[in-house]
């Protein structure tokens, strides 16, 4: 049994970040434990080859949620990333900080010092921003990059919808004036997606100090008492224990993190009692409070050409190719989601109530052998699409069996409360605003599918349940707040009724952010671990 002083179990968006800032100094000794493999595919270097990791099994948990009769009786496909970078290696890379009033609500929520003005300094301290020209702002490992000169020329359409509806226009959705319409950031330096493997990871491992394991099974934590002491492992059939003198940290997401506590005996005490494990803490909120975003496309056949028209034919893909081999630009450069922006779907509203996404792509799934593959139409077309960016349901993530492989029982309860679908009438409402205009009516060809344009309340809410799913957004499902009667963690992010053992990943926040969720991932684990260190 080898002894380390953290032991990190999940090497991904926040495991990455971990592992670089507690080794930083050189005075403690890191484990990175890390299920899936080290993430050598070039699908994964390109930015736009998440297309390739979507149902790629190597790469992808391909979790599926219980049906949901709120959604027609539908179980959802819950890609989750099983690779070093996580999830992270695997999205489709926009970078969104969140809205300001977000933070605000997590420290109102109980989550004291997490309030914007800390956050906004965490992102500063971890960003590298780049220019459409190249100017740099920041000094931080996570590169950030304007794209709007690489965008599709049919974006003008959205941009010009928005004017035409007196919808406000920014120049950087994470900036000081962030609503509005504009081109999304992601992630990316020279051309290659910029996760927190490649910025925090990759020089981490080049310390003495930091030791990466990959292909483990992380099956329980081991207790002294009521101290966490030890993980329990399966490697490749071999059970080994390898002991944390410090802390250990679960940073293995909002699926799996609340997993790893019930099969560690912190849970609701009925449900591990139900499944044979003694319970050591009863907390019944492990595994509830999971928030995610919900959301729909609309797709349409357009009258001039789109990325279909480029990324369609073998010739487009090739030239695509070459472009991107040499210059590092271009579409294969790029995100699907090009364009977008948090609006308000109501202008009396004190704030952006949804996310849209403007993709200048229309796509099918085709099976391909084992796996199913995303193409691009053989037509041109677009697609417009929305998010309701808080929403109010809550729903559960939970072992269905004591058996460390058996897949979670995800439970995300959607639109279960009024607010939420009037959230989603107000969002296709917006859409329909934004179709109808004379900007977006001459792009138009036709609908593919359900019509947008001739939806009522009624029809726009019954579409979104037989046709909406996950935008991969999980949270909250080991929440961070004051007491173990409200929360899983501290808002140190140290584990009610234990010792030496914390969540930092996604699953602590108290609220869902208005946007994407793997910056704020990130920045989570960034702020945390000067939190660790300062407890050192």
């Amino acid at each position: 049994m080898e002894d380390f002083d953290y032991i990190i179990v999940g090497a991904g968006s926040a495991g990455c970040v971990l592992a670089e800032r507690l080794s930083v100094s050189g005075r403690h000794k890191v484990l990175l434990l890390e299920a899936g493999g080290r993430g050598w595919s070039p699908w994964i270097a390109l930015p736009l080859g998440y297309g390739k990791t979507f149902y790629d099994s190597r790469v992808n948990w391909k979790y599926q949620t219980e049906p949901e009769d709120a959604l027609a009786g539908r179980s959802g496909y819950w890609p989750r990333g099983k690779v070093v970078g996580g999830s992270g290696a695997i999205n489709a890379l926009v970078y969104a900080r969140g809205l300001p009033q977000d933070f605000e609500d997590w420290a109102a929520a109980g989550a004291t010092g997490w309030g914007w003005d800390t956050v906004q300094q965490t992102y500063e301290a971890m960003e590298t921003r780049r220019g459409t020209r190249g100017d740099r702002q920041g000094r931080g490992p996570l590169h950030v990059q304007d794209v709007s000169d690489q965008i599709h020329p049919v974006n003008r359409h959205f941009f010009a919808a928005a004017e035409e509806l007196g919808l406000p226009r920014t120049d950087n959705i994470n900036g000081s004036a962030c609503e509005g319409a504009g081109a999304y950031l992601i992630n990316t330096s020279k051309g290659r997606r910029m996760h927190s493997a490649r910025a925090f990871l990759k020089p981490a491992l080049k310390r003495p100090n930091v030791t990466l394991m990959t292909g483990v099974i992380a099956e329980r934590i081991v207790f002294e008492g009521l101290r966490a002491a030890a993980v329990q492992v399966n490697k490749g059939g071999r059970r080994l224990t390898f002991r944390a003198g410090r802390e250990i940290i679960l940073s293995a997401g909002a699926v799996t993190s609340p997993r790893l506590l019930q099969l560690s005996g912190i849970g609701p005490a009925e449900l591990l009692k139900s499944h044979g494990i003694m319970p050591l803490c009863d907390a019944p909120h492990v595994g509830g409070n999971l928030q995610d975003h919900l959301g729909i496309n609309y797709y349409f056949r357009a009258t001039e050409p789109t990325l279909n028209n480029i990324l369609r034919p073998l010739t487009g893909k090739l030239r695509a190719a070459l472009q991107y081999a040499l210059t590092r630009r271009g579409p294969l450069a790029l995100s699907v989601n090009q364009c977008g922006g948090y609006f308000r779907s109501s202008p009396d509203l004190v704030g952006p109530d949804q996310q849209l996404y403007f993709n200048p792509v229309t796509y099918t799934t085709t099976p391909h052998g084992k796996r199913s593959v995303i193409q691009p139409d053989p037509f041109a077309g677009f697609i417009i699409g929305f998010q309701p960016s808080r929403p109010t349901s809550r729903g559960r993530i939970d072992i269905s069996s004591a058996d460390p492989m058996a897949a979670p029982r995800i439970q995300p309860n959607s639109l279960a409360t009024k607010e939420d679908r009037a959230l989603v009438v107000a969002g296709g409402r917006l859409c329909q605003r934004l179709i109808e205009t004379s900007a977006l009516q001459g792009l138009v060809e036709t609908a593919m599918g359900p019509d947008l344009r001739v939806m009522d309340d009624d029809q726009i809410l019954a579409d979104f349940r037989e046709r909406s799913g996950t935008v991969f957004h999980p949270v909250g499902t080991c929440r961070m707040g004051q007491d173990a009667q409200s929360s899983v963690v501290n808002p140190q992010l140290q584990v009610h009724g234990v010792q030496g053992l914390r969540v930092i990943d996604a699953s602590v926040f108290p609220n869902l952010t208005s946007g994407n969720t793997n910056a704020p991932t990130m920045m989570l684990a960034h702020r945390a671990a000067a939190l660790i260190l300062e407890d050192a």
